[in-house]
């Protein structure tokens, strides 16, 4: 598979990325539709087998079972410097005090939890996971700044947040001369589009990699709406993400649809390609539950939309209440 430039860095990876958010263990996650460990090394396997090297978890996944597992099948299958890594801090671990967010001491402890969940010397790209209200931006970063510096993180990256709050923090790294971002992992897709107001024009700006992650919409964007899976009975953020602008959604959905018969694709693959064909988006962040649909997503790097076709599938949107970044709760 050919690989891209991650953003303004020299580091390469492949177009489609392997979230491990599937792999942990249902009875200690909110989400009890994810895979066991047999089941996920096939996924993993799978995904290596096509030519994917880039792989993202977090260590709040099923509580660090995410990184174990997938650390534990890339070090098996893989060698380590053919692989991009990625994970991520800030979710609580713990019950009880300094067991999340990115205060410094939770950000020294968290890196060495998780490389030694994954078995590894480093991590290729550590992520906070959502902006933590309660720490000043300047900790976090020099924390970030001193971790790569140990050779524990070769870069590190943002998500789910305003753009505000990410120019912000590149402002801190770049005035005291620490590391900055060199990605954003948004919620960003055919129904969620709000990413396009600010977030887009300013990585677009500052040439970050942008990677999606449910670039499907919880599934939303891959079957007819009258089917339902397991994960879509179970799967309670995805109706906290999406269940208020259904009808609206549908219609958008629907044309994908359409799009996906003419052209004798999937809609996933659809679904994908358009996101493909936006310039700053690397590498999609796929959740795969089963073998097919890696290999639907490989497959979409291949669909060439029209203009005709992109605008079409993107005339229906309506502005959505904002998903993803945290606002600050008051008290």
């Amino acid at each position: 598979m050919k690989t891209v430039k991650f953003g303004n860095t020299g580091m390469d990876v492949t177009p489609i990325c392997l979230g491990a958010m599937s792999f942990g263990d249902p009875d200690n996650w909110i989400h009890d539709w994810v895979l066991r460990e047999e089941d996920s090394r096939r996924i993993i396997r799978k995904a290596l087998d096509l030519g994917i090297n880039f792989f993202d978890t977090a260590n709040i996944y099923s509580k660090g079972e995410s990184e174990r597992i997938l650390g534990k099948a890339l070090n098996e299958f893989a060698e380590r410097e053919d692989i991009v890594v990625a994970t991520k801090v800030h979710g609580t671990m713990k019950d009880r005090p300094n067991s999340g967010g990115l205060s410094r001491k939770a950000i020294m402890h968290e890196i060495e939890q998780s490389l030694e969940r994954l078995e590894m010397d480093y991590v290729d790209l550590y992520i906070i996971h959502r902006w933590d209200y309660n720490t000043p931006i300047e900790e976090t970063m020099e924390a970030l700044h001193d971790v790569v510096k140990s050779g524990k993180v070769r870069y590190i990256g943002a998500s789910a947040m305003y753009a505000w709050q990410f120019q912000k923090a590149q402002h801190v790294a770049e005035k005291n001369g620490w590391t900055k971002f060199v990605s954003m992992q948004n919620h960003y897709n055919l129904l969620y589009r709000e990413e396009e107001r600010e977030m887009m024009p300013l990585c677009e700006d500052q040439t970050i990699a942008v990677t999606p992650y449910s670039p499907l919409a919880s599934g939303r964007l891959a079957r007819d709406w009258s089917v339902e899976t397991k994960r879509s009975k179970m799967d309670k953020v995805q109706d906290m993400k999406y269940g208020k602008t259904e009808e609206q959604d549908k219609i958008i959905a629907d044309r994908a649809a359409e799009i996906a018969e003419k052209k004798g694709v999937s809609r996933s693959q659809i679904a994908l390609a358009w996101l493909l064909h936006k310039p700053l988006v690397v590498s999609p962040i796929i959740g795969a539950t089963k073998e097919k649909y890696l290999d639907d997503a490989v497959a979409a790097l291949d669909i060439r939309l029209s203009q005709e076709e992109m605008e079409y599938l993107e005339a229906a949107y309506v502005p959505h209440e904002v998903v993803g970044a945290s606002p600050k709760l008051s008290n």
